[in-house]
């Protein structure tokens, strides 16, 4: 019986201790003022409604998804406008031949899906159809007839029934008053240089920066044929494929 006794308040002590382990925290700042001690915090701030108040139609706290989606890609599509400019300035300047441009414009490929195959696998559905949209905005072209200008009308049709797997369309037109509407107002508020302070709004939180690497090409117009082969994007899209059906 003693034994038992000094087992239940050995394990007692025990799991005080573990409590106390599981309370440590960080100590809170404080100031000493007149010899009293006053120790000080900063509180998140917070939405306060009056009872039985809703929510507007058009509060784009309703519109959160939207918001955040925007925020993560519209970066992208700024940065492949930037680089749809660099494509056609070279091509003007520095391409004769057919070949030149097939080269070319397949080695921009290739570097395009090094800098942002990555991005683009963690974004979910929702994000890649909003980033397709605005591509569409700043480009000024959907993104099939982008694939064809610069490929050929076989990559664009790949690509399109890639597009097609997950219900989605490249052929779309962005509309800015209608469809899209929602997504202009979010450009015009960027536009405005008040996206950081709208953002907090809605989520009392600064946004997140996309980061890209680099809003450059490195590729090249190269002197010579085009006499390789396109293993490269052949291989590319067998994998890319596989890995859309893999996901359905």
């Amino acid at each position: 019986m003693v034994f038992l006794l000094c087992l239940a308040a050995g394990l007692q002590a025990f799991a005080q201790r573990q409590d106390n382990d599981k309370n440590k925290g960080v100590p809170m700042p404080y100031i000493v003022e007149d010899g009293d001690t006053l120790y000080v915090d900063v509180l998140d701030p917070i939405w306060v409604f009056p009872k039985g108040t809703k929510l507007k139609k058009d509060d784009w706290r309703k519109q959160y998804k939207l918001v955040y989606n925007f925020n993560k890609v519209y970066p992208y599509a700024l940065v492949g406008s930037k680089l749809m400019a660099q494509v056609d300035s070279v091509i003007a300047a520095d391409v004769s031949k057919r070949g030149q441009r097939n080269a070319y414009t397949r080695d921009v490929m290739l570097e395009l899906f090094e800098l942002f195959a990555k991005d683009l696998k963690n974004m979910s559905i929702s994000q890649g159809v909003l980033l397709m949209r605005l591509v569409d905005r700043e480009c000024g072209i959907p993104p099939y007839d982008i694939i064809k200008e610069y490929r050929n009308a076989f990559s664009a049709n790949f690509w399109q029934f890639i597009a097609r797997l997950f219900g989605q369309n490249l052929r779309k037109r962005y509309d800015p008053k209608g469809a899209d509407a929602k997504t202009e107002e979010l450009v015009k508020i960027w536009e405005s240089g008040n996206w950081d302070s709208f953002y907090f709004s809605i989520f009392f939180d600064f946004p997140k920066q996309t980061v890209i690497k680099r809003d450059y090409l490195k590729s090249t117009v190269k002197s010579r044929e085009d006499k390789r082969k396109s293993k490269e994007e052949a291989e590319l899209m067998r994998k890319s494929l596989k890995e859309a059906k893999e996901m359905l």
